[in-house]
């Protein structure tokens, strides 16, 4: 029984070592796999085309913010008006006074909800819009880099990637020589021959 032990105790140890030699004989012929890495946001943002469109979107935002501050000083001066003559004012007078001062508070609050919901609704058609047209680009420079994979760079995820890998640039260049900025883009299916 003893040698019986002993023969499952020397087959137990000789199996691993035989899995890792395996394994590594396994791994030498592996095919490489060659990953690259895309900063999206980075390409929206920058692309000639996206460029354009955030200026445009900054235009906006200024311009609701002129309008904004415009809304609050109105809003102040109607609350410091009831502040400052509640004392002089009749009952009729300061529930007026008062009246306006929340109707403008109010209007002030839905221009905020609803300018943000403008902005968030433009920043997704911008993001949808370029998406829609990325993926070919992205193909392209794959293709061009002789890449088996690109992979979207995540810098919570990502501790360190090579530069070399990034190919974030490339995609940009590719995009913008397939979609010059200022010129309108024909939908795919919707192009005349």
């Amino acid at each position: 029984m003893n040698r019986f032990l002993l023969a499952v105790f020397i087959v137990a140890l000789t199996l691993p070592a035989a899995g890792v030699a395996q394994t590594a004989a396994t791994a030498v012929h592996a095919p490489t796999v060659k990953i690259g890495w895309l900063d999206a946001d980075q390409v929206i943002q920058t692309c000639d085309e996206g460029a354009r469109i955030m200026a445009d979107m900054q235009k906006f935002v200024d311009a609701k913010n002129a309008e904004l501050d415009a809304m609050r000083r109105e809003f102040e001066e109607l609350r410091n008006r009831l502040e400052v003559q509640a004392a002089k004012l009749t009952d009729e007078a300061l529930m007026d006074l008062d009246e306006k001062a929340s109707s403008q508070e109010l209007k002030l609050q839905r221009f905020q909800e609803d300018t943000q919901r403008d902005i968030t609704a433009r920043r997704q058609r911008l993001i949808n819009n370029i998406s829609a047209k990325i993926g070919p680009i992205i193909e392209k420079v794959a293709l061009e880099k002789g890449l088996d994979a690109i992979l979207l760079l995540n810098p919570q995820r990502d501790a360190w990637i090579n530069p070399a890998l990034n190919v974030t640039e490339d995609v940009i260049k590719a995009y913008n020589q397939a979609y010059p900025a200022g010129v309108p883009t024909i939908p795919p299916a919707a192009k005349k021959p």
